[in-house]
């Protein structure tokens, strides 16, 4: 369950957006405030099964958007490049004498690049 919160999550970070307001309520309130379905629907004064399928519309119209655009794909593949960046970085940082203060300063400018391009 926690790998569906977490795709449904990345896929509403990047195409929640498209979903009509409507739809990102319910997501809102059924993955982000752990609400079942019952609360949700009498929140919103309709059924459960509105609920329901509002949920499974908007997952589904979610997976449509990755399908097509990779965005999370590309997204994820890039973070795992610049964390192994960063870890390679962070040994021959460890080999470098201390005395080189040239070398050591670029090194922690590309660090701060690496590290910012992943807070992104």
């Amino acid at each position: 369950m926690v790998d569906k919160i977490l795709e449904v999550s990345l896929l509403y970070d990047f195409y929640g957006q498209l979903l009509t307001s409507k739809q990102q309520d319910v997501l809102q309130l059924y993955y982000y405030h752990d609400l079942s379905l019952g609360e949700i629907a009498e929140q919103l004064s309709v059924s459960r099964q509105a609920v329901y399928d509002n949920i499974k519309r908007a997952e589904k119209l979610l997976k449509s958007y990755e399908e097509k655009l990779k965005l999370v794909e590309k997204f994820l593949f890039t973070k795992r490049n610049i964390e192994c960046i960063l870890e390679s970085i962070r040994f021959v940082e460890s080999k470098v004498d201390d005395k080189d203060k040239e070398l050591l300063d670029k090194i922690d400018l590309i660090k701060e690049i690496a590290s910012n391009v992943l807070d992104v």
